[in-house]
């Protein structure tokens, strides 16, 4: 039975930050890990099924654990189910247990949902109204943006969103029923283009970044109760990538860009560790790394991809701009796919380009990587899936499903999940597909 859960306002112990001023410069509130009193510990995942936990999948980092996903597909082959989402959004599914969800906005009603499918049958099994109304003014929002961009995350217990609304970024905790825990702004937020980084967990932190003109800032909040644990001032600019948390050199960091720069945070205090000048202003990719490498591409007005070391030292770098896709490691190679379809592939330690290959369309989503296998989507419901093969590129497959696709696949048991774009102007309609190999449908 599918069950519809909803809000009409916000819980009455909503804390709200009171800054002046309605679309203007909000001077960040910083929050030190000492005078907040939050004590991190660790959680208890060994019960947990979190095949696919937050953006970018189990390590954050894109890649699938080995197994046999499907290689072609079609509109009437390949496909397991299909299930009707409600409104649009780009944020990416996640999956725990045997549940998939993924952040929604309707338009028309103005509300910003989460909604969770079985993932065997593809039945819709409830759809929450994280909120209702307070949507950006649609001049605040890029017209290939949505009000759902980000994808949840989740430890097994709750389910982490961080949407846009009323001008602030709201962070929620979600059961696996669909039942709002707790609800806590984040900060302020002065909308250009509208909000896109997904959070991040670590320990018992949730983790958001909300960089923009009005007031940058990354914030922690303890993951029981919602109370803020840090929160520090970044650079102010407008830009929209997620944090990425990772072992490198021999120590946690999270990492992100943007700024002009790939900053480095201690993930329980939000201790800056190292700042490194490179890139752009505004980026859209998620950084990657091996354990001794950082990965980071962008953006706008400059282009630049580039290698750090683990305490920010530059490797190497090119004048390739990988925007909204992020990176994707593979073994020791780095591959990148640009907004217009150029797929590269480099030497990760050395920078040497092996390989460039044109593919047809343009790109929002990022790849995944299973095996040697790269799969991603473009914005007219294509999927690529290629290898590098002693140095060139291999195309193994291209399958069209939809009629676009804007967020990044999600894998677990064999099966390939893709939120796609069915239809045209008025009549578009999203829909969650899971895919199988031959006989799994």
């Amino acid at each position: 039975m599918q069950r519809i859960l909803s809000i009409r306002s916000l819980p009455a112990g909503l804390s709200l930050i009171l800054l002046s001023g309605c679309g203007e410069k909000n001077p960040v509130q910083e929050v030190s890990a000492t005078s907040s009193g939050v004590v991190v510990v660790d959680v208890d995942k060994r019960s947990a099924d979190l095949t696919w936990p937050s953006w970018r999948g189990p390590d954050g980092n894109g890649a699938a654990p080995v197994q046999t996903l499907p290689l072609s597909w079609s509109e009437n082959d390949g496909v397991v189910w299909r299930a009707d989402v409600p409104g649009r959004g780009h944020g990416s599914p996640i999956i725990t247990g045997n549940s998939v969800l993924l952040m929604t906005a309707v338009a028309e009603e103005q509300e910003q949902q989460l909604a969770a499918f079985n993932r065997t049958s593809g039945e819709r099994l409830w759809v929450t109204t994280v909120h209702r109304g307070m949507f950006p003014r649609p001049r605040d929002v890029h017209q290939k943006s949505t009000n759902a961009n980000g994808t949840p995350a989740t430890n097994g217990r709750h389910v982490y969103t961080a949407f846009l609304n009323n001008e602030r970024v709201i962070v929620s905790a979600i059961d696996l029923d669909g039942s709002i825990v707790w609800q806590q702004e984040a900060g302020r937020f002065l909308s250009r283009f509208g909000y896109a980084p997904s959070p991040v967990l670590y320990r018992s932190l949730v983790i958001v970044a909300a960089d923009n003109s009005g007031g940058s800032y990354l914030t922690a909040l303890d993951g029981t109760s919602g109370q803020i644990a840090w929160r520090v001032a970044r650079t102010d600019a407008d830009s929209y990538s997620s944090p990425a948390l990772a072992t490198v050199g021999g120590r946690q960091q999270l990492l992100i860009s943007g700024g002009d720069a790939v900053t480095s945070y201690d993930p329980e205090s939000g201790r800056q560790l190292w700042s490194t000048s490179c890139i752009a202003e505004a980026t859209c990719g998620t950084i990657v790394t091996t354990a001794d490498y950082i990965f980071a591409s962008g953006g706008y007005p400059d282009r630049e991809t580039v290698c750090l070391s683990a305490d920010g030292q530059l490797i190497w770098s090119n004048r390739t701009k990988i925007y909204e896709p992020s990176m994707i490691i593979n073994d020791d190679r780095l591959f990148g796919v640009t907004d217009r379809g150029i797929a590269h592939c480099w030497e990760a330690a050395t920078g040497k380009e092996l390989w460039k290959q044109r593919l047809s369309g343009s790109f929002s989503a990022s790849p995944l990587a299973c095996g040697d296998r790269i799969y991603v989507s473009n914005l007219s419901g294509e999927t690529f899936v290629f290898r590098d093969r002693n140095g060139h590129y291999e195309e193994l497959a291209k399958n069209r499903l939809g009629n676009d696709c804007y967020a990044s696949p999600a894998a677990a048991n064999g099966k390939l999940f893709l939120r796609i774009g069915v239809g045209s102007g008025g009549e578009r309609r999203e829909q969650l597909v899971c895919l199988g190999v031959s006989g799994d449908n």
